[in-house]
């Protein structure tokens, strides 16, 4: 067990149709990260590999897959997974950090996958979110996750669990060590934060987890097994978690839930949610509302890309075939980027990755906030006008959204000068 204690942060929801406005699935995540971190907007497109290829990750390289498909991604700037993201098949993934009965500071010390590179890998090999859940199991059976999960704090380590969300439904995965247990998710809503949730209901599971929790005399072999019990750690608050269940059934009750709804969520203050102040914050913020394809308009997700999302703008991405994405959140590239086997976690006190968007945006808080209603009004007319787009969507338009994301960015961009 590790003897440190874990900073409460990071919440993932997801709201399921017959709850939702137009039948939608919606999804939500605030990452939650040491404060100070830049966290960035990257899209990376769908692309084929060469037989025997390997792609390095944060901090081991593995092998590559012969198609990775194109994906939206909102992560810490220094590492290469990514805390939460899309891809073009409407898969959503967010993880959050959890503490079990099998942290060990030793252990986890060993540089393995992170939970973010499982949320990268997951999105970049899967069409579904049925697909994603086997991916990511499979990863972490063959490979293990460990490693520092700060560039300012070696000693941030951590184990975790996932929501995961497509058209149809979601999944939550949760993981202790090299151990997993997955529910689906079909109907109502759910949320996840950073205490095992996962109880009697169990979908699917990792070989030998019951065998595990009897021999290290958690589980009397004959009760119901009860994954959060039997493998949480007992002194992790779910505060948040509760608080996070009650907005979202108080928002859903009369079944319109839509992207504003889940704005609304991870933008309260009072729950914990939106987290401000002290050595954590709410560093990024994602929305997405995730479309089948058969009802004949796209999937939309939006991304602050910077910090606090009460002070902040949600700005939407549509996948397209030519989709364009700002350089002004995404983080200056330095000479260690060229070369991914040479990526190390650089300390943020020798290296400033903050992007343009970053700078303004923490420059305007510093400075009183000045232009909070009219940013609110930019967020306001691009939902409507992207609400509008959508409803009335005709496929031969799908290349007005390419510049979308891009010309939101750089909108907000001039409300800072």
């Amino acid at each position: 067990m590790s003897s440190r204690t874990a900073p409460s942060s990071c919440d993932t929801f997801v709201v399921l149709p017959g709850k939702t406005k137009g039948n939608h699935v919606v999804f939500g995540k605030n990452s939650d990260r040491p404060a100070g971190e830049v966290q960035e907007i990257n899209y990376i497109a769908a692309q084929d590999h060469s037989e025997g290829s390997k792609v390095q990750c944060t901090y081991i390289s593995i092998d590559q897959v012969p198609h990775t498909y194109g994906v939206i991604l909102s992560k810490p700037a220094w590492m290469w997974g990514a805390e939460m993201g899309s891809n073009e098949c409407g898969v959503c993934i967010g993880n959050e950090a959890v503490w079990t009965k099998l942290n060990d500071d030793e252990t986890d010390k060993k540089e393995k996958l992170l939970g973010m590179d499982l949320v990268r890998l997951g999105l970049e090999r899967s069409s579904t979110a049925d697909e994603a859940v086997d991916v990511i199991t499979s990863l972490l059976e063959t490979h293990g996750q460990g490693g520092p999960c700060s560039d300012t704090d070696t000693e941030l380590l951590y184990h975790n669990s996932f929501l995961i969300a497509d058209p149809n439904g979601a999944w939550i995965l949760e993981t202790a060590g090299n151990h997993w247990a997955a529910e689906h998710v079909t109907d109502g809503c759910r949320n996840i934060s950073n205490a095992l949730s996962i109880g009697t209901k169990i979908d699917k599971m990792s070989d030998g987890m019951k065998e595990k929790a009897q021999s290290e005399g958690w589980w009397d072999g004959t009760s119901d097994f009860n994954f959060a019990e039997v493998y949480g750690d007992s002194a992790v608050s779910d505060f948040r978690k509760e608080r996070g269940e009650k907005l979202l059934t108080s928002l859903s009750e009369d079944c319109s839930f839509d992207q504003r709804s889940m704005f609304q969520v991870l933008r309260n203050k009072m729950s914990g949610i939106c987290m401000t102040g002290g050595g954590y914050c709410t560093t990024g913020s994602q929305v997405s509302v995730l479309v089948k394809p058969d009802v004949g308009r796209p999937s939309c997700h939006w991304f602050t890309g910077t910090p606090d999302p009460s002070c902040s703008v949600f700005k939407p991405f549509i996948f397209t075939d030519n989709v364009k994405i700002s350089p002004f959140i995404q983080s200056p590239i330095f000479p260690d980027d060229e070369d991914p086997a040479k990526m190390t976690p650089r300390f943020s006190s020798v290296v400033d990755r903050s992007h343009l968007l970053y700078r303004r945006h923490q420059a305007a808080l510093a400075n009183g906030w000045t232009n909070a209603d009219t940013l609110k009004e930019l967020e306001s007319k691009c939902v409507e006008e992207t609400e509008a787009y959508l409803q009335n969507f005709d496929p031969s338009r799908i290349s007005e959204v390419d510049d979308l994301f891009k010309d939101v960015v750089e909108s907000e961009l001039k409300f800072y000068k």
